[in-house]
């Protein structure tokens, strides 16, 4: 089976985005995270099990979050730095660059995320 078979690839990208060195977050339109790769919690101290039970604004805890949030799904994508608040109750500063996308016919938001330098 040659690399460029659509399995392949869904394998390999799916296995490089969850082992890459950039956390990614997937939201759905009430920011629940419903996936949320590796780097995503080891930046930020938590399991997958407990990011997924929280909501965007239960680790962006500033004022403007739930508005950016609401930016970012008229416009269709946002890019920016946030705040990040880590389970050991320390802050980061971290870049982004979130948009809307289609995962199985469903709306849900994708965010990748970096530590700021």
């Amino acid at each position: 089976m040659s690399v460029s078979e659509p399995l392949v690839q869904s394998i390999l990208l799916g296995d490089a985005i969850e082992h890459g060195p950039v956390a990614i977050f997937v939201a759905d339109d009430e920011m629940h995270y419903v996936a949320v790769n590796t780097f995503a919690c080891e930046l930020l101290g938590y399991t997958r099990e407990e990011l997924l039970g929280m909501r965007v604004i239960d680790i962006a805890r500033y004022p403007e979050a739930p508005d950016e949030f609401g930016d970012m799904v008229v416009a269709g994508k946002l890019e920016g730095s946030a705040t990040l608040v880590r389970k050991d109750g320390s802050e980061l500063i971290i870049r982004y660059l979130a948009s809307q996308t289609q995962i199985a016919g469903l709306e849900y938001y994708v965010s990748i995320a970096w530590p700021e330098p």
